[in-house]
């Protein structure tokens, strides 16, 4: 049934996957609050529900499949009148998707989610959407924040050039695609004055930013033009691919004030005989040398988080102990470690000598084990130490508290500051000074001193508690990051 405004519809969404699924999933949700559209958090109020997947991985993968059968059945007993499912596994398996699960209507790939109102209003009809991406998204685009009002993740560009025989985005997502820095520049103002605080940059492949583009800019060029807009507090700059890294892209990093030390740079492995079969194009020389280059030019509280796949295929015990070894040497502040996922119609499906599931599985535990007792000792460092930190709100754990997260800390991944006194001195969006009084594995807990930043006045229409702002389905369990 098509959506029409004397006919209001509840829209229940659902979002898997990585921050810029999430970005997608917020631009979608723009579009549907423009056209008049209401949100529910329940999909049993729901008269349509949307799932935006993720395909990357084979959990992922597998999560998606269950939550769209889950839905499926809101679909065929419940209340709901269309399913729509978009996003990476649908751009991977819509064929499948289709013949395997008849109760959704519609299926939208990675290059066709700003057809959604089309879609929903029957000026397209329903079925398969799915196209070679090349979409990508504006300054003007409607969008809704579904994070912290006070934080949130800028998509500055879209697809990927790599080559890595483990991974699929380049066919996921297409070829990369950079937004002009002007508008990258007006999204974060606009932000700004919406009262966000902390800005996160999320690419395929950030540091290969503007290479696309004629004429040609770079990653430091927007970093320049993003630390010069004031009211801009923190910008921090995930999935850096181990490119080289210019002089100007390493001076800003260090020089500019709201550019926060933290970098995220993938590596994967330092096997060099790992890194050839994964075609990361660089090997353990240039990684070393790249580190040192990072570490000499930023060495005041800089965070360094990277992540490795272990059981790749042909890993070797050697290769495997030459990783713990690296990762003991370089003292890494936060690692993510991944089980080789064997995916189809990537390289890396058919090279010979898969490594064994139960194999793999015990190197992610002895690697897991290691980088544990390694951040217990690095949190230790952070006692009787005194933090900026940005408050989140009353914390997840307990209403008696509130939580926040120093510049080392990304939101969602990196682990939090528990604050345990002082909590009547501050609310979210406040950058305050915190003394860190306990310290555990990843977590840190503190007492506010004083507030530094106090958050910025939100304008009524950029709070999410406004009259007639959309009841959004922000903290649903479903909405969160499988990195």
């Amino acid at each position: 049934m098509a959506y029409s405004p004397k006919s209001p519809k509840n829209i229940h969404f659902v979002t898997l996957g990585c921050p810029k699924n999430r970005v997608d999933s917020e631009l979608m949700l723009g579009r549907l609050a423009e056209s008049g559209m209401a949100f529910t958090m329940e999909p049993t109020d729901a008269d349509i529900i949307v799932v935006n997947t993720c395909g990357f991985i084979e959990d992922a993968k597998r999560e998606s499949v269950e939550v769209i059968l889950e839905m499926a059945q809101h679909r065929t007993n419940g209340r709901a009148q269309q399913l729509v499912v978009a996003g990476c596994l649908v751009q991977r398996y819509a064929k499948e998707l289709e013949e395997e699960i008849p109760e959704v209507d519609t299926f939208l790939g990675t290059g066709a989610y700003e057809t959604i109102n089309d879609v929903l209003s029957g000026i397209r009809e329903p079925g398969q959407g799915i196209s070679t991406p090349t979409f990508l998204h504006s300054s003007t685009a409607p969008r809704i924040n579904t994070f912290l009002p006070h934080s949130t993740y800028v998509k500055v560009a879209e697809g990927c050039d790599q080559k890595c025989s483990f991974c699929i985005i380049p066919t996921l997502r297409g070829l990369q695609r950079s937004r002009p820095i002007t508008d990258i520049v007006r999204e974060a103002e606009a932000l700004a004055a919406r009262g966000v605080v902390e800005f996160n940059l999320v690419a395929q492949d950030l540091t290969g930013y503007g290479y696309d583009q004629n004429p040609r800019t770079n990653l430091a060029n927007l970093l320049e033009a993003l630390a010069a807009i004031d009211s801009l507090r923190w910008v921090r700059v995930h999935y850096l691919y181990p490119r080289p890294f210019s002089k100007a892209l390493l001076r800003v990093l260090s020089e500019a004030n709201n550019i926060v030390p933290y970098i995220d740079m993938p590596l994967q492995h330092i096997a060099d005989p790992v890194l050839k079969r994964m075609n990361r194009g660089r090997p353990r020389r240039f990684v070393e040398k790249l580190l040192k280059d990072i570490r000499s030019t930023m060495p005041n509280n800089l965070t360094l988080r990277t992540s490795f796949i272990v059981g790749f295929p042909g890993e070797t015990d050697q290769d495997f102990q030459e990783l713990c070894t690296f990762v003991q040497e370089q003292q890494f502040d936060r690692v993510g470690i991944f089980k080789f996922s064997r995916e189809e119609n990537t390289p890396s499906y058919d090279l010979p000598d898969q490594v064994p599931e139960e194999v793999a599985e015990e190197r992610h535990n002895i690697l897991a084990n290691l980088l544990r007792e390694s951040s217990r000792d690095k949190q230790a460092e952070f006692l009787g130490r005194r933090l900026e930190v940005l408050v989140d709100g009353v914390s997840s754990e307990t209403e008696l508290l509130l939580e926040g997260r120093h510049s080392g800390q990304a939101p969602e991944v990196d682990g939090t500051i528990y604050l345990n006194d002082g909590q009547e001195l501050a609310s979210a969006g406040d950058i305050v000074e915190v003394e860190i009084t306990e310290t555990h594995d990843y977590d840190l807990v503190g007492c506010i001193h004083r507030v530094i930043h106090p958050a910025p006045s939100r304008p009524a229409h950029a709070r999410m508690d406004a009259p007639n702002a959309p009841a959004l389905p922000t903290n649903q369990p479903r909405l969160r990051i499988i990195d």
